[in-house]
């Protein structure tokens, strides 16, 4: 064995680019972003829930005045990972060994969205029962449909991740 045999692994490694950066900051914009997408489409524009909704009605100004508190806590969170994930994102770009890939962030930003409808859904809408996506006759299905959701976003953006990979872009 020669030692172009043993430093060929090395050198591969030591030029191959670097996802991890770029895989971090888009899982965490896309929590951000699945949570902006929640807070934004289901509490404001179709009104199907607030964030404390199964907990004190929104038909009182006593429990309105609660869940907007809520919807704002929410907001703020949401707000707060998107400014991480930009962070995170400005650092992945500042060297030049780390992989600038688009189907890469896309697939990241997707599996985020994906883990915060996951996550979210299975904490707020199962365990503490703090609202139901769409509350009502078949609330249960359209919690089920949330969390399917996220299944689906996770999917296609481990889909996006393993093209990435076989296109060498990982």
């Amino acid at each position: 064995m020669n030692t172009d045999e043993i430093s060929q692994p090395i050198l591969e490694k030591i030029q191959s680019p670097n996802t991890r950066p770029l895989l971090l900051a888009g899982l965490v914009l896309g929590l951000g972003q699945g949570g902006f997408f929640d807070g934004i489409v289901f509490h404001q524009l179709l009104q199907w829930h607030h964030m404390f909704s199964s907990i004190e009605t929104d038909t009182t100004i006593a429990g309105m005045e609660l869940n907007t508190l809520g919807d704002g806590l929410f907001h703020l969170f949401d707000w707060l990972l998107t400014l991480t994930g930009i962070a995170l994102l400005w650092r992945a770009g500042r060297y030049a060994r780390d992989a600038r890939s688009s189907q890469v962030f896309v697939g990241s930003l997707l599996m985020g969205a994906g883990v915060f409808n996951l996550v979210e859904g299975i904490i707020d809408h199962h365990i503490l029962g703090i609202h139901h996506l769409k509350p009502g006759i078949h609330q249960g299905l359209w919690d089920i449909g949330f969390l399917a959701s996220g299944l689906v976003l996770i999917g296609v953006g481990l889909i996006s991740l393993q093209t990435a990979r076989a296109r060498k872009a990982i």
